[in-house]
């Protein structure tokens, strides 16, 4: 009796590592005797007890945070960068076949790249045309990691860590531009205002009855805004053109 409750149990040891259940985003990679008989899934999928291994495989998105990286850019600025990476298996074969471990060395393809990419690119372009860099680098590391089953789907600049001597730097250029537009824009005002006084002094010239209407206009809105009495001392030359006969 003892014999045969051992034979049991080696039987259902036997049966529970040659039945194995995978879900919907996995794949089991098998090695028959060292050979790749290829990736097999979702589900129940039945292994030969000892003469097969399997490697299990997630299909889904993997997101992984790229470490801070020292950055030296092209023109001559230290800044540390950090960024995240975004990719997936496409391929479960290759990803286990092709290289020894693909999540470690995707994300020491991503460093790389990162630390080559910006060190290319000047401070104010980085700042500017992030969505341009993402871009980039996507594309080259997602190149890299192909050949792996891997699809990178984003790489992004997270965060860019500037030295306090470039923040004050660049504190002073944003005022220094802010106080330049102002200028400008006052500049601009004095030369409309004049260009309009200018073109009055024209029409006033040629009609000497505008500005005599405008005297008049200006008393009142003075008397509509006060009601206080105020006195004003009217030149005989304002009327001298009412009291112009008419032929």
């Amino acid at each position: 009796m003892p014999g045969i409750a051992i034979l049991i149990g080696l039987i259902v040891l036997l049966l529970a590592s040659a039945i194995k259940v995978l879900n919907e985003y996995e794949r089991a990679v098998i090695f028959r005797l060292g050979r790749l008989i290829g990736a097999k899934g979702p589900g129940v999928i039945l292994l030969i007890p000892i003469v097969d291994r399997m490697r299990r495989i997630s299909l889904r998105t993997i997101v992984s945070d790229v470490p801070p990286q020292d950055v030296i850019t092209r023109d001559n600025v230290s800044i540390k960068v950090n960024a995240v990476l975004n990719f997936r298996v496409m391929d479960a074969n290759k990803a286990v076949v092709e290289v020894e471990n693909y999540l470690y060395a995707t994300s020491q393809i991503a460093q790389t790249t990162l630390r080559s990419v910006l060190g290319q690119v000047e401070m104010d372009d980085l700042l500017a045309e992030r969505e341009k860099i993402n871009r980039k680098l996507q594309e080259i590391v997602d190149a890299h990691t192909d050949p792996w089953g891997v699809k990178v789907s984003l790489v992004e600049i997270k965060h860019v860590d500037l030295p306090p001597d470039m923040q004050r730097a660049m504190a002073r250029q944003a005022e220094a531009e802010r106080e330049r537009r102002a200028k400008v824009i006052n500049a601009e005002g004095e030369f409309q205002a004049a260009t309009r006084l200018a073109e009055a002094a024209t029409i006033i010239g040629d009609h000497p009855m505008a500005l005599q209407l405008r005297y008049l206009q200006t008393l009142s809105e003075v008397a509509s805004e006060n009601n206080s009495t105020t006195i004003f001392p009217i030149p005989i030359d304002l009327f001298s053109v009412f009291m112009k006969k008419t032929p």
